[in-house]
């Protein structure tokens, strides 16, 4: 499979696991385990990166605004750079909070992130009381960061999808599968 192909796979992925976790925001445990197949998804892209093939490079997400002029100003590649970096931050943003604040309890690793209450004495009891009390809050700001993350990837991706549609039609119809690559007509005999 060429690296287009990858890339068109790893994209579809992402957009498909990443809208059924959006989707599924109130629903639990189905969240969750959406939320770890975009981590999942993400890691491979980022390994697909280090294959060595330019169209999946790390590169893509930087935005270059060298030759940015009015003139081009529609369709020069630090506008498209620009929304896959805030695209990136966002994902990443989101997913690392969703982690926190799952604590490995839907992979079955809660135990190693909380500590066991039942063996406290009395007095440790009220402290513990008192910690959960404080994560309690911390979830909730952590919640609305999760949030905000989320949100924010919401406005990002409707933006890329306009743009692409609006300026790049051959590459957003070629991401939607719509289309392949150009081939060369060539002599046969």
């Amino acid at each position: 499979m060429n690296a287009l192909y990858r890339l068109r796979l790893s994209h579809a992925a992402l957009a498909v696991f990443a809208t059924a976790a959006y989707l599924t925001g109130e629903e639990g445990s189905i969240h969750q385990w959406l939320g770890y197949g975009v981590a999942a998804i993400v890691i491979v892209r980022i390994g697909l990166a280090f294959t060595g093939a330019p169209q999946l490079g790390l590169m893509r997400f930087y935005p270059s605004f060298d030759g940015l002029r009015l003139g081009n100003l529609t369709t020069h590649p630090a506008i498209s750079r620009t929304l896959l970096a805030g695209i990136a931050i966002c994902v990443i943003g989101a997913v690392a909070t969703g982690i926190v604040m799952d604590k490995g309890r839907t992979l079955g690793f809660a135990a190693a992130f909380m500590l066991p209450v039942a063996m406290a004495d009395d007095d440790a009891d009220d402290e513990a009381a008192e910690g959960q009390l404080r994560e309690g809050k911390e979830e909730d700001g952590m919640e609305e960061i999760h949030e905000v993350f989320s949100n924010v990837l919401l406005i990002l991706v409707a933006l890329h999808i306009a743009y692409l549609f609006a300026f790049k039609r051959p590459l957003a119809r070629f991401m939607l599968f719509a289309g392949g690559p150009k081939r060369r007509t060539g002599q046969s005999g």
